[in-house]
């Protein structure tokens, strides 16, 4: 029997379906009675889940990442499905195929690595390519690197998340830059690659996706200029000679204000050509992926319109058939 995926979920059906469980809580409702909160995903996407008059002993039969088996209800709640679970317990790995939980394939990703790979060493200034060189060939980053997502929630929030948002940027930057003769092309690449690099430090993938210690205290923008340092550090080894101060300090710039609004978490404003235009693509792939999922996800099956996105902040038209 085909197995159940949390998109193809429909309102008031019947489930006994394997899942990755996480961020589970055990919490009291308004009258003292435990109830157990989780998420539920697949390679599909993500549903929230319940289990009213749940305890301890149900709390502790598996832990966040872990795969279980639910027997329940599903239902539509303030416009987005949920679970209403009778019963879960904890499923082996062996005993489920993982590439129904894996949004992108081992293969896939190793593609992805080296599609990057030749466009970081097509770059023609010698000191970015140096420090690219120092990234391609620092085998405990890159192994972080190829896992990582790119977020929680919202977009490329999955195992290989930010490989591919990469990817995808660096063919986007690429794209603009001879309409904009006063971007650097070699210096707007390395802006890509390393702008959210520190979520390599902030994000774990390994117990369901969350934030990690230093994620929650330190942050990915504060991480990613530390592994810049790093590199810079690797690339004048490298060459034996030093690496130019304002070129770091550019590159250090991109990372610290790709998020563009001093409200929405950067230090800085961008301030340069590289990084205003870093800035820009990257909120166009980050939003035009999650207007995707949005899509794909949607349990408005059959309305024109989705429902509300916090993503967007508003409901997105779907339309009928071209």
């Amino acid at each position: 029997m085909a197995r159940r995926s949390v998109t193809q979920l429909g309102e008031n059906e019947s489930i006994n379906e394997v899942y990755i469980a996480s961020s589970k809580q055990l919490r009291p409702n308004r009258q003292g009675n435990l109830y157990l909160q989780v998420q539920l995903s697949d390679k599909t996407g993500i549903v929230n889940a319940m289990m009213w008059n749940a305890n301890d002993s149900v709390y502790k039969r598996f832990e966040d990442g872990d795969y279980v088996r639910i027997q329940g209800t599903s239902q539509y709640y303030n416009g987005s499905m949920q679970v209403i679970v009778s019963h879960i317990e904890k499923v082996e790995a062996k005993d489920v195929d993982e590439s129904d939980f894996m949004q992108i394939s081992p293969q896939r990703r190793d593609d992805l690595l080296q599609e990057l790979s030749e466009q970081l060493r097509s770059i023609r200034n010698i000191h970015l390519r140096n420090l690219a060189e120092c990234f391609l060939i620092d085998e405990a980053l890159i192994a972080r690197f190829r896992t990582s997502p790119a977020a929680v929630k919202n977009h490329h929030a999955y195992e290989g998340g930010l490989l591919e948002h990469v990817v995808s940027l660096t063919k986007v930057a690429k794209a603009i830059v001879p309409f904009y003769p006063q971007v650097d092309e070699d210096l707007l690449v390395i802006g890509v690659l390393l702008h959210d690099i520190g979520k390599v430090d902030e994000l774990s993938s390994d117990k369901g996706l969350a934030y990690s210690d230093e994620g929650q205290l330190i942050g990915h923008l504060v991480s990613g200029v530390s592994i810049v340092d790093q590199l810079v550090r690797a690339s004048e080894k490298l060459s034996g000679e030093p690496f130019p101060n304002e070129l770091a300090l550019r590159i250090k710039h991109m990372v610290v204000s790709h998020h563009g609004k001093l409200e929405y978490g950067s230090p800085k404003v961008p301030m340069t050509a590289e990084a205003l235009a870093l800035h820009y693509i990257d909120s166009l792939d980050a939003h035009m992926h999650g207007f995707d999922r949005l899509l794909a996800d949607d349990v408005n099956s059959d309305s024109r319109w989705t429902s509300y996105s916090p993503l967007f902040g508003r409901k997105l038209f779907k339309g009928g058939e071209a």
